[in-house]
């Protein structure tokens, strides 16, 4: 398994290395607006996890309540 992960590393590097160092310049232009659309993505990704994870968030933000459990079970 280790060396699996370790092969993927170096291979992830060496694709990082050579994309820095051929490199060319693009002479495009970047709109203004495209770092508000990537926080706008960033954030919708954010919320979007954070809504599908909401049950298991509350269940660790709340704590069960065995007593109240027990005292339902009695009256009954």
């Amino acid at each position: 398994m280790t060396l699996k992960l370790r092969y993927f590393a170096v291979t992830c590097a060496i694709a990082f290395t050579l994309s820095v160092a051929c490199e060319h310049r693009a002479y495009a232009y970047v709109d203004p607006g495209s770092g508000l659309l990537l926080l706008q993505s960033l954030s919708a990704l954010f919320t979007g996890a954070l809504f599908f994870c909401r049950k298991r968030l509350k269940s660790l933000i709340t704590r069960s309540t065995v007593k109240e459990t027990r005292s339902e079970a009695n009256s009954e």
